[in-house]
């Protein structure tokens, strides 16, 4: 199977070092994607739960786009800049993942972008 790179308009464009998502060996796998406006580029969102929501929705088009969806996602990063950010993030994470929730991991942003409060990568099923 060949590497696919899966790019859409429906979600922020990344810079020139990373693709949005490369389809392969049967899996999509979705950069890490932070709350920015699609068509701006701004941050969405001052509440965790906003930027979580927005990240979210960005991830949703980005799998949409490489033919799956978050139903599909068997694992997900959750990068944030302040750890007591965290229940408000899961506040909003159970809303996109009710039931049946993907393997996750969590850990620290490394940098500081202005009012940038969370990243998330994932793994779908292609």
């Amino acid at each position: 199977m060949a590497r696919e790179i899966i790019r859409t308009s429906n979600a922020p464009s990344p810079p020139p070092t990373y693709s949005q998502a490369v389809r392969a060996a049967g899996l999509v796998f979705v950069s890490g994607t932070g709350p920015h406006d699609q068509i701006t580029g701004k941050i969405v969102g001052e509440t965790i739960q906003e930027q979580t929501r927005q990240c979210l929705t960005n991830v949703s088009a980005i799998l949409k786009a490489a033919g799956t969806s978050l139903e599909r996602v068997v694992s997900a990063t959750v990068i944030l800049l302040d750890e007591g950010d965290f229940a408000g993030m899961n506040e909003e994470w159970v809303k996109w993942f009710p039931v049946d929730p993907p393997a996750r991991q969590g850990a620290k942003l490394p940098v500081r972008i202005p009012g940038l409060k969370v990243s998330i990568a994932v793994i779908a099923e292609a």
